[in-house]
């Protein structure tokens, strides 16, 4: 990555141009959704996609090269400078979270091609096109702004084409789901705006750094609290913490397999960012967790995520819905971290982050392949299905081996960071809560792999074959990710390291 970088640098790029990098993202995704709705066509639309978000990986990554030791890039739109004008700040929080976001678009799109066509009608495939880089660019500009207004702006043109992207397919339950979703969402954004609203009445910005600054002076007042509170309440709404999830389960098991990879990957992960960076940095610690006490609220939440969300996993026979509950609890794997507010607590969640995404990432795609081919959701389904799709049912043990919590997985490296957290602080029973949990995994990742591996195909199912090549080549990338990161996992961990100095200084 680094030497395309460094080709396109000597070939065209200027240190002008490299300084624009902040906002020239942000263009890049905007631009190329127009080119979608103006050229109508699945295929260049697809194209387009494509080009949009490898160019807006590469810049994502030397965002990362660029803040990787401690540096902050503030660039500021129109040359107005904050509070008066908006601020985008980058620091290695937020720029590594936006490479794994645009990672994830990059290989959702080369998988989308294929899956789509069975969901979404041939003339709407360059809406699909256009949603889907809005999206992405709601949610980069989510995590690269500096201001708190501006984060609702991105915040709802993320969710309004997430909303379209899961109504888009042919099944009205998606419609359902999407409604659902907006209610919900809807909610949670209102929440945001009203806990801004009481910010900017008592300290006259909506920056960031400068809120960080003025508001230990007015932390004691009522507003403060209250403002904290719909903030909390807000993100969570949107990080589906569990008791505020409704929406999950029916948008992950009815959208079309590419989004729900994509929203199972990094939808969560953005709204966690936003409560790190309100706890952590706006707020800052000495409020958040010793005058708000909110530790004494997520573990709890956290601790029922875990636990619930985990016994439902087992009793559903849907396969999406099974990694979606699977999914609240492992945000209650986050959220458990976070609350220890310390250097390992901060460093478990972070890890835990992008390795999630990839087993998301990698088990979603597996799956996609597999429901392409059988044609349905019902793990009764894929019977004897590892003997006609070797491949996609690799990659989706290997998936389950790293959501397990496997030795030489990404999971385990999460699980062993986290129970080292919670070592540290003498948290016995949470740390059985963990080990528990992680058998109650093997049980529902177990049951799919029974059901695939030894049951003989079913005779009402006409022979399948491997899924295309297209959606075979990104769930082959990812599955070899969780690989490599359970073998290797130190980028990941040094990032994390930075991230808890970041937040909580030395």
């Amino acid at each position: 990555m680094n030497k395309i970088i460094k080709f396109l640098e000597e070939i065209f790029i200027t240190q002008t141009f490299v300084q624009e990098f902040p906002v020239m993202i942000l263009i890049i995704l905007l631009l190329c959704a127009a080119l979608c709705l103006i050229f109508k066509s699945g295929k260049i639309s697809g194209l387009i996609a494509l080009l949009a978000n490898f160019l807006g990986l590469l810049i994502a990554w030397q965002l990362i090269e660029m803040t990787k030791d401690g540096q902050i890039i503030s660039y500021h739109l129109g040359n107005w400078a904050p509070p008066v004008g908006i601020e985008f700040s980058i620091d290695v929080l937020n720029a590594s979270i936006a490479f794994l976001v645009m990672l994830m678009a990059f290989l959702v799109t080369l998988f989308a091609p294929e899956s789509i066509t069975r969901k979404v009608p041939s003339e709407k495939h360059h809406l699909f096109y256009t949603a889907f880089l809005l999206c992405i660019a709601g949610s980069i500009g989510i995590l690269l702004t500096g201001d708190a207004f501006n984060v609702f702006v991105f915040l709802e043109i993320s969710s309004l084409a997430t909303y379209a992207l899961i109504g888009l397919g042919s099944d009205n339950r998606s419609l359902t789901a999407s409604f659902d979703y907006l209610i919900m969402g809807t909610i949670g954004a209102t929440f945001y705006l009203i806990g801004v609203g009481f910010l900017y009445a008592m300290t006259g910005t909506l920056n960031m750094a400068d809120l960080a600054v003025l508001l230990p002076a007015v932390q004691d007042t009522h507003a403060v609290h209250v403002a904290f509170a719909f903030i909390a309440i807000g993100v969570c709404i949107k990080m589906a913490v569990f008791t505020l999830h409704f929406w999950l389960p029916n948008a992950y098991t009815y959208a079309n397999a590419a989004i729900s990879i994509f929203i199972a990957a990094t939808a969560t992960k953005i709204a966690l960012y936003l409560l790190i960076r309100y706890f952590f940095v706006v707020f800052g610690y000495e409020f958040s967790f010793k005058i708000a006490h909110i530790q004494y609220i997520i573990m709890p939440l956290a601790v029922l995520g875990i636990v619930i969300a985990s016994v439902l996993a087992i009793y559903q026979r849907n396969i999406k819905r099974v990694m979606a509950y699977s999914s609240i609890a492992q945000l209650g794997y986050m959220l458990l971290a976070i609350s220890l507010a310390s250097h390992s607590g901060i460093r478990s969640a972070i890890i835990h982050l992008f390795n999630h995404a990839l087993i998301k990432g990698c088990i979603f795609m597996a799956m996609g392949c597999m429901i392409y081919r059988v044609g349905s959701l019902r793990v009764s389904k894929f019977s004897g299905i590892a003997y006609e799709m070797p491949i996609s049912f690799a990659c989706f043990v290997i998936g389950g081996l790293s959501l397990i919590g496997v030795p030489l997985t990404a999971g385990f490296i999460s699980k062993w960071y986290l129970i080292t957290a919670l070592f540290e602080q003498s948290r016995w029973a949470l740390i059985i809560l963990v080990l528990a949990s992680s058998l109650v995994a093997v049980i529902y990742v177990w049951r799919v792999f029974e059901i695939a591996w030894f049951r003989p195909p079913l005779e009402s199912r006409d022979r399948v074959t491997e899924a295309p090549l297209c959606m075979l080549i990104p769930t082959i990338i990812l599955a070899s990710m969780n690989i490599i990161l359970g073998i290797n996992a130190l980028p990941i961990i040094k990032t994390a390291q930075r991230i808890s100095l970041l937040l909580l200084g030395e």
